[in-house]
């Protein structure tokens, strides 16, 4: 018995690597000969544009007057012209709706956080005019963003600058296509798909200048409103960059005229010169005039 058993061990000792090996080789035979992985088809480019932002952009209008006919509803329900907040001052114009999840509250932070820079005060050097292109807001939705943004502005006495506008379709169809602001609303998600931008125009409701973006560097919205105003607000120094600064339509921003600033440094370097000359020539005259009375005197 005792070798029996003796044996049983020794020959499970004996075929345990075997099987081991055999075990092995099928899942290794499995592995090799299996079926092919299945690889997903490639997707879309990354720089592939989703089809429906084909019809999202801006058609620059410089230079055209809105029709300040349109009719409108501001913040408190009262039926209101376009034509209402033009006519003294400069105005920002904005184009967003207030149930926008992300960027249009972006677009109306960053232009508040520029603002909030300046020395200009809304009501007094400019108007800020804020439309939603959602037929299917309200005067309270508006109210209520205006009451929001105030409260961050935070000057008193300039709740009359800001106006929150709501208006029918035709009144926004006609508004949005004058300034040139295509957007798409998005069904499946119950959102537009829309542009980011400011809009300066005249008081005489011209588009002066767009600002693109979220957020909208102070020295470019200073320059823009001064344009607008034809200089009638700002100082001589906004004046002496404006000469200095060229707006690009295509980035909607100021940039350094290099031509405009050698201009300038030529005319300084001129200047100096000649400042130079004429104190040297005064010298040399009160010298002469010196020498000459000395001559005539006999005195040294």
């Amino acid at each position: 018995m005792k070798t029996i058993k003796h044996m049983k061990i020794v020959s499970l000792k004996t075929f345990m690597p075997f099987m081991l090996f055999m075990v092995s080789f099928e899942g290794l035979a499995a592995a090799q000969f299996g079926p092919p992985l299945q690889v997903p088809p490639p997707g879309a480019a990354a720089t592939e544009r989703v089809p429906i932002l084909k019809d999202v952009g801006v058609t620059q209008k410089l230079n055209t007057t809105l029709p300040l006919d349109l009719v409108f509803n501001d913040e408190t329900g009262r039926e209101v012209r376009l034509g209402e907040f033009f006519g003294a001052r400069p105005v920002l114009l904005v184009l967003a709706y207030y149930e926008c999840p992300m960027l249009c509250s972006e677009v109306l932070s960053g232009m508040v956080g520029s603002i909030e820079t300046l020395s200009f005060n809304a009501g007094r050097d400019f108007d800020v005019v804020v439309a939603s292109f959602d037929p299917g807001e309200t005067p309270a939705m508006a109210a209520a963003k205006k009451q929001f943004y105030m409260t961050r502005y935070g000057r008193r006495g300039t709740e009359g600058g800001f106006h929150f506008l709501t208006g029918r379709e035709s009144s926004i169809k006609a508004l949005t296509q004058a300034v040139g602001f295509q957007y798409v609303y998005d069904a499946k998600i119950d959102q537009y798909a829309h542009p980011a931008m400011l809009t300066i125009l005249t008081p005489h409701g011209t588009i002066s200048r767009y600002l693109f973006g979220i957020d909208f560097p102070a020295r470019d919205l200073r320059l823009a409103l001064v344009e607008a105003a034809d200089g009638k607000i700002g100082n001589a120094v906004d004046q002496a960059l404006l000469y200095c600064y060229h707006y690009d339509p295509m980035s909607g921003s100021y940039g350094l005229a290099i031509l405009n600033v050698v201009r300038v440094g030529g005319v300084l370097v001129l200047a100096a010169l000649a400042a130079f000359v004429i104190t040297n020539l005064r010298r040399e005259r009160r010298h002469a005039q010196a020498a000459h009375a000395s001559a005539a005197t006999g005195i040294r």
